[in-house]
């Protein structure tokens, strides 16, 4: 596996006087169009974002919520193949050879290719992890075996509820980092996370006991104020979906003010972490 997550949880953590943790944005891959999508992840890179997380259009995701439904309807309708999506990510590895890159995806894109066929073609991309929303722990081996023979980290979920063998579970097939839940449900910044207190600050004490990867928070996250609550809990970092996704919709027709918006937001979201 590259060691792009490692170098840059290391390099944060490290840090002279405020180690800090890590902002990941999250967007669709496609959206509103190919070229805008391009133009979007530069932003991101630019404006401070420590690694990405990106999607790959699918007609029936099961995991998001109705804002991140439409940015796959959009991109889909503009013509948003995982081909054309694997461009996007050479493209934006062709230009920034260090930022971690991680793609969230459905059982459905990955075995339609064949798990080969399609970790390969992730790694040929330069994608550094998979997350497989839909496959559950106990169905992973076979996804887990490709990715690692492809080069590939796979990614795992872990639920607020999981019981203390789950978080092992997890802790011990996840590389790159683990995403925990801010909450239960599907994406969305209109539900903020669960408040976060001393129950979330043990269960990731206890993945990093079990010798999971940096862990990091997702759903929920939208404020600066959600993200400097993840890092107090012991998080090496947070992703913010839904509310990263909302701002190309608000700005939908006008490229510049959507990435001068983006621009900011990941600036104040970085800062808080």
């Amino acid at each position: 596996m590259s060691g792009r997550y490692e170098k840059t949880f290391g390099r944060l953590k490290g840090r002279e006087g405020r180690p800090r943790g890590a902002f990941i944005p999250f967007v669709t891959l496609g959206d509103p169009n190919h070229e805008e999508s391009g133009a979007i992840l530069e932003t991101l890179v630019e404006a401070g974002a420590d690694a990405l997380e990106l999607g790959i259009p699918f007609s029936d995701p099961v995991a998001d919520g109705p804002v991140i439904q439409t940015a796959s309807n959009r991109a889909l309708d503009a013509g948003a193949t995982p081909a054309s999506c694997m461009a996007l990510v050479k493209r934006t590895r062709a230009a920034h050879p260090d930022i971690p890159i991680g793609l969230l995806v459905y059982a459905n894109l990955v075995v339609s290719r064949g798990l080969d066929a399609f970790y390969g073609m992730a790694a040929e991309a330069g994608v550094d992890s998979v997350l497989v929303a839909d496959v559950p722990v106990m169905s992973s081996r076979p996804f887990v075996d490709a990715a690692l023979r492809a080069g590939v980290a796979p990614v795992f979920i872990v639920p607020p509820n999981a019981d203390e063998q789950k978080l092992r579970q997890v802790a011990a097939l996840s590389k790159g980092y683990t995403y925990y839940l801010g909450r239960n449900g599907v994406t969305g910044a209109e539900r903020e996370m669960d408040e976060f207190g001393a129950d979330a600050a043990s269960r990731i004490a206890l993945l990093k006991e079990a010798g999971s990867p940096p862990v990091v928070v997702g759903f929920g996250i939208s404020k600066p104020e959600h993200v400097r609550a993840a890092i107090r809990a012991g998080a090496d970092g947070a992703i913010a979906g839904s509310a990263t996704v909302k701002i190309i919709a608000e700005h939908l027709g006008d490229p510049r003010s959507c990435r001068e918006a983006l621009r900011r937001f990941v600036t104040e979201m970085s800062k808080a972490s």
